[in-house]
């Protein structure tokens, strides 16, 4: 599989305060596209966090869905706490979990180097006189 499109959404701001510096996408063969990337900034360099979504669990009197950490039912107001703690034991400190990913190392560092190295790049781009984001280009500016 080849890395064919990468496409970077630089974050204005005050980059004291927050780690997140852009979002990307990033396209394979051309054929299968991942949006959502994260570009952050930690305390050994970048890295390249995957799309992810919170983690939701099921009320046992309603069944609407409530994040894991919730005492109560957002819809019924029922005491999630057992509930919660249940589900809490089986992915202890866990409240997101990553909708795609690499399978191994070696992915997972193409991956990286290759949306790193972009980010650079689009980082000098945004010097330009009349920069627009390539990102921004492609997705009509959703962000």
């Amino acid at each position: 599989m080849t890395i064919t499109e990468i496409r970077i959404k630089l974050i204005d701001g005050d980059h004291s305060r927050q780690r997140l510096r852009a979002f990307c996408s990033i396209t394979f063969d051309a054929a299968f596209v991942v949006r959502d990337l994260k570009i952050l900034e930690g305390n050994q360099g970048y890295f390249v966090a995957m799309p992810s979504r919170k983690l939701a669990f099921r009320c046992p009197v309603c069944r609407q869905k409530n994040s894991v950490g919730s005492n109560f039912c957002n819809h019924c107001g029922n005491n999630l706490k057992d509930a919660a703690t249940a589900v809490a034991d089986l992915a202890p400190y866990k409240q997101y979990v990553d909708v795609v990913h690499p399978i191994n190392s070696v992915c997972r560092e193409e991956i990286h180097r290759a949306i790193i190295a972009a980010y650079e790049e689009e980082k000098i781009r945004a010097q330009e006189p009349g920069y627009v984001s390539a990102y921004d280009e492609y997705f009509g500016n959703e962000m």
